[in-house]
């Protein structure tokens, strides 16, 4: 077993003897996203860390995604209870990289690459994606680098 996962399943169980709802709900819904995950496809298989992180990050986004749609509707109370389930699922995620950051990385793999112009986003993106990994949102890097190469 993933000690990711083990580290959730404990964290669970914490959560559960504390009676903190907010993390029981939540840890409960990724760890059966977990297990969706490994019973999908032709045969069941046991998920790596990365494959665990995969789950983490997408979980988080639906909750991120969710927030969104509730406040666009005026629903407050719905999109808090979703942010404060993302703001747990990013806990357990790798920390995320500042505007700087990502800014200063994006500067560096278009100077590598030589890059000029919008029609050289792949060369960037190429060059980019193993460095950031999974400390930034692809849709964030992918903008950032379209602002750098049209300004």
């Amino acid at each position: 077993m993933s000690t990711l996962k083990e580290r959730l399943r404990a964290d669970l169980t914490d959560a559960m003897k504390s009676r903190d709802d907010v993390r029981t709900r939540t840890l409960r819904m990724t760890l059966s996203a977990i297990t969706n995950e490994e019973v999908s496809g032709k045969e069941a298989r046991e998920l790596t860390d990365a494959d665990v992180l995969k789950v983490l990050k997408r979980e988080a986004k639906k909750r991120r995604e969710a927030a969104e749609a509730f406040g666009g509707a005026g629903r407050t109370a719905q999109a808090e209870a979703e942010l404060e389930e993302q703001a747990i699922l990013e806990g357990y995620l790798p920390a995320q990289l500042s505007d700087e950051e990502l800014v200063a990385l994006v500067d560096a793999a278009i100077a590598e690459s030589g890059a000029e112009g919008p029609k050289a986003m792949g060369q960037v993106m190429k060059v980019l994606t193993p460095r950031v990994a999974d400390r930034a949102e692809g849709g964030r890097v992918a903008a950032a680098v379209r602002q750098r190469l049209s300004g």
